[in-house]
């Protein structure tokens, strides 16, 4: 059950098929393209509910802690509350914090509001809100405590099949429910533990789009035992159209795309990323004109996910279509279409205006910030961001010191961060020099969830943007993890040294994670028990 080493069908690089000397059975293809069934499928689900069992015990408990909006929940969890009132965002009055707090939202003004975000995430928190009530704080971080324990449940089950070991998707789940960084988006209503849901959701799908499309080619390119291929079919190779577990996935990118637009990444990576599998997918049956090939792998791939996706985005903004009142929304009466764009209706042309000027506002952002961190400090942890800091009065709070403390900072789990950055440069080894199929994904949601970053070098940032690849990172350390391991055909001797070595780190991990588990949920301690906490003097 341990990470086997890149063998023919993980590489993806098996030789060509020659026609005179292998049986197109359909089986046979199948074999080469996908190699042995998935093993102990009962045991894959096990460890995946269980990480997920202990992601939401971290997640839930004292999710209600504390009772207040917190950092950006100011912005998202208002625009909830108005949804459920009107179905798109509304203005508040400046001390509409202290209603919430409260626990009796008040105060909704009449005009709209400017937001720059799009809606899915807005409705999701809406979607807690309307079981708990708005008023309460359980109800409004409800949306993300159970998103992210998907989230783990999700990775468990993506590591197990990407791994082929229940093992190794157990401890990619375990990573990630006890990863601080994770944890705390998981316990506030902030867009971007959404945004990672629908992202490694899309992953999953993709990645069972990869076997579904290899068992299509090989049905249509199967002959009878003792039969030779059929050389026009090895020419170019079939086309393989209905792709349902693709058409799922695009869904679930236009869902990201609709939370934040930092998803037109994922869109664009994990595009070019499933049409390179379907490619090798033909190289490995035998397909000798790869490049006619990958038109009839790309042209349905991008006919099948831009458009989806993009009908799935523009359905997000019916609340805005429907209404009169949300903001831009009659822009289109006043303006009059140029020349030429006379016959695009007027709802479509103030939805185009008003993604024109949030595009704007997002490009121009570069107001300082005191938590603000430049994207090549996130993997080093080098400003964490502080969702909520308050000092207590000992003889209220209890807590048995002079001087008493509850916060909520989003550093991410040290061991987990650190050993997955050194773990990118040995994925990086596998797939450069084994051309590892495995690695390749892996790098690929890390790529699109940081690269991008770089090139706006100006914009305000903050580290808790890194969550939508967390997911990805813990991956690659799971893979290095699966390599420390073994192989089933290594001496014992190794093998249990490469157990006991991830035992260690394993229990290590789960350790730091308690350490650091009170200043994730707001747990009141002594204020010399919080400075225990803050390694490095750029996380005050």
């Amino acid at each position: 059950m341990t990470l086997p080493l890149p063998t023919a069908p993980a590489r993806d690089t098996a030789p060509l098929v020659q026609p005179a000397d292998r049986a197109f059975t359909e089986q046979s293809l199948r074999q080469r393209l996908l190699g042995a069934a998935l093993p102990y499928r009962s045991w894959a689900w096990a460890a995946a509910l269980g990480t997920a069992v202990l992601a939401g015990l971290l997640r839930f408990i004292r999710l209600d802690e504390p009772g207040s909006l917190v950092f950006d929940e100011t912005y998202y969890v208002k625009d909830a509350y108005s949804y459920l009132v009107s179905g798109y965002e509304r203005a508040w009055p400046e001390d509409a914090n202290d209603s919430f707090a409260a626990g009796q939202p008040d105060g909704l003004l009449e005009g709209a509001e400017y937001v720059v975000h799009p809606p899915v995430g807005k409705w999701m928190i809406a979607f807690g809100m309307a079981l708990f009530g708005p008023g309460s704080s359980f109800g409004w971080r409800f949306s993300a405590a159970a998103a992210g324990t998907l989230t783990v449940l999700l990775l468990a089950l993506i590591a197990w099949r990407l791994f082929r070991s229940p093992l190794l998707g157990g401890v990619a789940g375990l990573l990630l429910a006890v990863d601080g960084h994770h944890l705390v988006l998981s316990r506030t209503s902030l867009l971007d533990i959404f945004l990672t849901f629908w992202i490694v959701a899309a992953f999953g799908a993709l990645l069972l789009d990869r076997d579904d499309g290899r068992r299509r080619l090989a049905r249509k390119l199967h002959r009878p035992a003792g039969s030779l291929p059929d050389p026009a079919a090895l020419k170019t190779g079939p086309w393989v159209l209905w792709r349902p577990w693709r058409l799922a996935a695009a869904v679930c990118l236009g869902l990201a795309v609709g939370t934040k637009w930092s998803a037109l990444a994922f869109v664009a990576v994990f595009g070019i990323m499933t049409v390179l599998w379907d490619v090798s997918a033909r190289r490995v049956a035998g397909i000798r004109a790869w490049p006619a090939g990958l038109l009839k792998d790309g042209i349905p791939a991008f006919l099948t996910i831009i458009p989806a996706a993009a009908v799935t985005y523009l359905a997000t903004w019916t609340g805005w279509f429907l209404s009169n009142g949300a903001y831009g929304r009659q822009w289109a009466q006043t303006n009059p279409a140029p020349a030429g764009l006379e016959w695009v209706p007027g709802p479509l042309r103030s939805l185009a205006e008003y993604h024109r000027s949030a595009y704007s506002f997002h490009n121009g952002l570069s107001s300082e910030h005191s938590y603000e961190a430049s994207a090549w400090t996130w993997l080093f942890l080098g400003r964490p961001t502080s969702f909520f800091y308050e000092s207590l009065d000992p003889q209220q709070a209890a807590c048995g010191a002079d001087s008493c403390t509850s916060a909520i900072t989003s550093v991410g789990n040290p061991l987990i961060w650190w050993a997955a950055l050194l773990s990118l440069v040995a994925v990086l080894a596998f797939w450069l020099g084994r051309r590892d199929w495995r690695a390749g994904a892996v790098l690929s949601g890390i790529a699109a969830g940081y690269l991008p970053w770089f090139a706006f070098p100006d914009r305000t940032m903050f580290y808790f943007y890194a969550v939508s690849f967390v997911p990805f990172l813990v991956l690659a350390l799971t893979y290095v993890l699966g390599l420390v391991l073994g192989r089933a055909a290594d001496p014992p001797l190794r093998r249990r040294r490469g157990a006991t070595v991830t035992a260690c780190f394993l229990i290590a991990v789960v350790l730091v994670s308690a350490f650091f588990y009170p200043v994730w949920t707001a747990e009141i301690i002594p204020y010399s028990d919080w400075r225990l906490r803050i390694w490095m003097p750029s996380w005050i």
